[in-house]
């Protein structure tokens, strides 16, 4: 990209980002370093698609920003929702784009050389159809990541209640649990891919077969080529969203508050800790102790302790009966207030959208691959 276009635009980005409070001090460096990466290839494509991403993506999370915030809980105490991107937040949509554009700005160059060279056919620099496979990696990844983007941020908005896809009865969960899908989300999903395939349709050096300067161009792409490109990509983005509530769904634990019903989330896209099972917060112990004090208000003084003392698994009364009498004002409040709602505590919000692009990226240069009859391990090559 050439640097009179790249440093003012990565500087509006950045300035952008500052006004808006988009992004944390660390999270704005990062995204400059981001997009001086990607201002490194030689083509204008991977530092369009990300300001196309960023700019739809904070977009998107501005739509009704004061509803989402009161639909979910924020783990710092906050109203809820949560605040700017932080520089791990993105790395975790950016990082493996980054990668692919480094490895493909490699590749041209070394074209470039070998067409200077008499080495190379000189359509070799141009995009043509079953050509680099990087690209479509580039591609997919910005396509999944915008999908994801607008399925979590406009998908919460649905009228319809979240149906956890990882759930064998597709069971209704509360607006944020992860993996919590929606048919507004779905097709919120597909529009953000489409928006990320339409602005690549526009700045691929798509092959003409005419001469183009000094390099001349390969075999001109036909209409029906661009069109299995363009649907082909939008889908694989669009799944993108899907794969990430799976992920997400079995692999990132949500947290549900107990009190309000809503689901908490990390700041910056953390783990939310919750009660300690068994320990002296929990459910279960909270329940026994409970029961003795209300069975030493009713005059069984020291043959509740002796009884609790001696068999601590006996059944105990539930102590939020409402019939309970003997309660105090203030009877709940050792009641733990966050509780698993779905998924294990293996990978936090940004380790899941992290592998969910790797995924997508590679998986797409892999189908890619298989349909032009390319293998994989060309992405390596010069």
């Amino acid at each position: 990209m050439k640097p009179i276009i790249a440093v003012p635009a990565t500087l509006g980005l950045v300035y952008r980002a500052y006004s808006h409070k988009s992004l944390t001090p660390f999270g704005i460096f990062m995204a400059g370093v981001t997009a001086t990466v990607h201002a490194l290839h030689p083509w204008n494509l991977p530092f369009v698609l990300l300001c196309t991403f960023f700019l739809a993506g904070t977009r998107a999370t501005k739509v009704k920003k004061d509803v989402k915030d009161r639909l979910t809980l924020n783990a710092q105490g906050s109203s809820g929702g949560e605040g700017p991107r932080t520089h791990v937040q993105v790395l975790a949509n950016s990082l493996m784009a980054s990668i692919l554009s480094l490895m493909h700005t490699y590749q041209l160059r070394k074209r470039a050389e070998a067409i200077a060279a008499g080495e190379a056919p000189s359509g070799s620099f141009c995009f043509s159809w079953g050509g680099d496979l990087l690209v479509v990696g580039i591609i997919a990844n910005y396509a999944a990541v915008c999908a994801d983007t607008f399925s979590s941020e406009l998908g919460i908005l649905s009228s319809s209640t979240p149906r956890l896809i990882t759930s064998l009865n597709l069971r209704k969960v509360p607006r944020g649990t992860n993996g919590g899908v929606t048919l507004w989300g779905l097709i919120a999903g597909l529009l953000g891919s489409m928006i990320i395939v339409t602005t690549s349709l526009f700045f691929i050096p798509m092959c003409t077969g005419e001469a183009e300067g000094k390099i001349t161009g390969g075999d001109a792409w036909t209409g029906n080529q661009k069109v299995i490109f363009a649907w082909g990509l939008t889908i694989w983005g669009a799944l993108g969203s899907l794969l990430d509530s799976f992920l997400g769904g079995w692999l990132q634990r949500s947290v549900r508050d107990v009190r309000s019903g809503k689901i908490v989330e990390g700041e910056g896209g953390i783990r939310v800790l919750v009660s300690s099972e068994g320990g002296s917060s929990s459910v279960e112990s909270f329940k026994k102790s409970a029961d003795v004090k209300a069975r030493l208000i009713q005059g069984e003084g020291k043959d509740a302790v002796e009884e609790l003392e001696s068999d601590d698994n006996a059944p105990a009364a539930n102590p939020y009966d409402p019939k309970n009498k003997h309660r105090k004002p203030s009877f709940g409040d050792s009641k733990p207030t966050r509780i698993t709602e779905s998924g294990l505590d293996v990978l936090d919000n940004n380790e899941v959208n992290f592998l969910m692009a790797s995924i997508m990226s590679v998986g797409g240069m892999a189908v890619a691959g298989w349909y032009w009859g390319i293998p994989l391990s060309s992405i390596a090559e010069a």
